[in-house]
């Protein structure tokens, strides 16, 4: 095969070979006779021969059946052709999983040339083509179904994004020059830019269509029957969809502007995957497909072999696999049903994790406190959630009514007595949380699952006086639970695999992701956040401007800075974990006096912000915060906070506070909210050169998330 351009692509010997693991997406053609056309449809179905759990996605070799499909269509002499999918999936886009073995940029220029070559031979047909997009569709799919010159969508469809800025990639196979060409630089902008960067946000079908992305939804019920009643129409009546018209004068340059001052709030420029994008999205106004595409693949080719995209294909990796199979859980056969749920407490925490419970288990939920106002707050809490839930259409009447009534509390924790699984969470002293589990265990059963939610003490110290230690396990959610995907599943002491097992299939079904940490102090995220962000606020102590402590991490291109961050976890906690850290480990985790001043003086945040949107050191903070005359530069604060975070991975790693590196990566991707095409920490201080230097080896093996050497 040779490319628009002449050049050649993949035989199909040099797509096995490079990529010879690759779940082949077979493409199939057969004809359609459809009322009201004088001719037959080519209609070509993509599966890759499993179920809607394994999408279908293109590597060389399903490329390759791609355009075979189409010689074939085109051979047929049909008066259309359409293209669909597997049922629920229409296609997620390229084989990721093959990219690794990407070694050589002739190799890279081919990948990247090939999808170009033959999804535009659907651009180029002589006879209109039309994507029936009957799923899920992302990244390639889309710039596929993007390349026909019609669409319709499944009313159904779960799925629908460019995701490839969440990974630290750009689209490469048209995406950047077709999109902003269908419906303008503000809703490319929308789709490749800002929908990837918030956590790859999906669009609805509604959106997709209000952009202008496909032409009709259809409802998923008889979806094909629509599909190919609307192509007779369009082919025999020769009928055009309304298209969005282009303005590709002030309203691209604003769309692109507004591009590039998202991209600096989230990557502060440590993402090249988002700066090119937007550089193509540029190209895109006034230079033709060949030009788009040259560049694209130009891009792509250089981009496949740096060590940052690899860095978030490993977190894409980690997230997709390893974070569905947790490395050391026990066999879940071992797990225990759960059918009714105790929680102690009933503050936010404790009635956000009621709210997840009810939703997602469908048992009976119970909660307890101290006095009857904060357990009639609590269940309040969890029935105005389900309200909100049914305005927002996400539950029927009847699914909220019932939902409601499996949430009730108690003053008396005798209503544990059939409990399968007690979790507290109460106030943050251990003192607090072994009397509350010597209350519990009075009441339940000797095999009821006892779990902690707390986010830095001892789950062995909590257990150690109780009659069944064993059964006490740690299931450390993460603030807002609703939101954040991890759980912090911890062995105790004494934890036995039923108990162990059981909560890592409650956490499952509670579609949350589970890693198995250790019974060590504050565990991975928190032991982590508190460490870099103990640098920040010693630098601060020594007389370090607070702009430029906080703006010191701007290179790691993470979330938020360090203070904002403070605000967010809230002072009181961060002070608190500071201090269990610090009791643990003081030559590394110091208490400062200025924090602490801080909190007694209750103040929750180091900022004030305007209604622009513009913040300023609040006064107060500046005023009772006690620097010192050894002010550091950004470059000395950064440095510091760095190689604290390679020191504390590695003795985390030599303790055995987590199996890998891998697990301490996907803490902080799930946990904290650490950006995929970062890949966590360690591919970045492995990448900066920090891990051999205050280590003395790498945390990854060469090519694990970097370029094979």
């Amino acid at each position: 095969m040779t490319s628009s351009t002449g050049r050649a692509t993949f035989t199909a010997e040099q797509a096995r070979e490079a990529f010879p693991d690759e779940v082949v997406t077979t493409a199939v053609t057969r004809l359609v006779r459809v009322p009201g056309l004088s001719g037959e449809v080519a209609l070509i179905t993509l599966d890759n021969g499993h179920d809607h759990t394994r999408p279908s996605t293109f590597g060389p070799q399903g490329l390759l059946s791609l355009a075979r499909a189409f010689d074939e269509a085109v051979a047929a002499d049909p008066v259309a052709i359409a293209i669909t999918g597997k049922p629920f999936v229409f296609a997620v886009g390229a084989d990721l999983s093959g990219v690794g073995r990407l070694s050589s940029p002739d190799l890279a220029r081919r990948i990247a040339e090939t999808g170009h070559e033959v999804f535009r031979r659907f651009t180029e047909a002589a006879v209109p083509t039309f994507a029936f997009v009957n799923g899920a569709v992302m990244g390639g799919g889309l710039e596929l179904a993007l390349s026909c010159h019609y669409r319709t969508l499944a009313s159904n469809a779960a799925a629908i994004a460019l995701p490839e800025v969440f990974l630290g990639l750009f689209p490469g196979w048209g995406g950047t020059q077709l999109l902003p060409n269908l419906v303008g630089a503000d809703g490319a902008v929308e789709v490749i830019i800002e929908n990837a960067l918030n956590q790859n946000k999906m669009l609805s079908p509604a959106r997709a269509a209000e952009l202008g992305i496909v032409d009709v939804v259809f409802d998923s019920a008889d979806y094909l029957e629509q599909s190919l009643r609307w192509l007779a129409d369009v082919v025999s009546e020769n009928l055009t969809p309304v298209r969005r018209k282009i303005d590709r004068g002030e309203a691209w340059q604003a769309a692109l502007a507004r591009g590039r001052a998202f991209v600096a709030a989230k990557t502060h420029g440590a993402s090249p995957g988002a700066a090119k994008a937007l550089e193509l999205l540029e190209l895109a106004r006034d230079h033709d497909l060949d030009a788009g595409y040259a560049a694209e693949t130009d891009a792509l080719a250089q981009l496949l072999l740096t060590d940052e995209l690899r860095a978030g294909l490993y977190a894409f990796d980690l997230v997709q696999k390893r974070a569905r199979r947790p490395v050391g859980a026990p066999d879940k056969a071992l797990a225990r049903p759960v059918g009714k749920v105790g929680i102690v407490g009933a503050g936010l925490m404790a009635s956000q994790l009621a709210l997840l419970f009810v939703r997602r288990l469908k048992v009976p939920v119970v909660l307890t406190d101290i006095d009857k106002d904060r357990v009639d707050k609590g269940v309040g809490y969890v029935h105005a959630e389900i309200d909100k839930l049914l305005g927002r259409g996400r539950l029927s009447p009847d699914a909220a009514n019932r939902l409601k009534a499996l949430v009730t509390g108690s003053l008396d924790k005798a209503v544990f007595a059939d409990a399968d699984l007690v979790i507290e969470a109460v106030f943050e002293e251990l003192a607090v949380k072994r009397q509350v589990f010597a209350e519990v265990e009075q009441h339940v059963s000797a095999e009821c699952v006892l779990a902690t939610n707390t986010s830095s003490l001892s789950v062995s110290q909590m257990a150690a006086e109780l009659a069944h230690p064993e059964r006490v396990v740690g299931l450390h959610f993460f603030n807002p639970v609703a939101v954040l995907p991890l759980v912090e599943v911890i062995r105790g002491e004494w934890t036995d695999d039923a108990s162990l097992a059981t909560a890592f299939a409650v956490g499952k079904q509670l579609k949350k992701s589970c890693v198995l940490v250790s019974d060590a102090p504050a565990f991975v995220v928190n032991r982590l956040l508190t460490r870099f962000l103990g640098e920040v606020v010693s630098a601060l102590d020594a007389g370090t401007p607070f702009e430029v402590a906080d703006a010191a991490l701007e290179p790691l291109g993470l979330p938020m800075s360090p203070l904002v961050l403070l605000q967010l976890v809230g002072p009181t906690v961060a002070l608190h974990v500071a201090e269990t850290m610090h009791e643990a480990f003081p030559d590394r985790f110091p208490v400062s006096p200025n924090l602490r001043r801080f909190v007694e003086a209750g103040k929750t945040a180091v900022y004030l912000w305007d209604e622009a949107g513009n913040q300023r050191v609040d006064p107060e903070v500046l005023a009772l915060w006690e620097g010192g005359d050894q002010p550091q530069t950004a470059e000395q604060v950064r440095t510091r906070a760095e190689e604290a975070l390679a020191d504390e991975v590695r003795r985390m790693l030599d303790d055995g506070v987590v199996a890998e590196a891998q697990d301490v990566d996907l803490c902080l991707l799930l946990g904290a909210g650490w950006p995929f095409w970062l890949g966590g920490i360690t591919p970045y201080l492995d990448r900066a050169g920090v891990s051999e230097r205050v280590t003395g080896k790498r945390f990854l093996a060469p090519g694990v998330a970097s370029v094979p050497v």
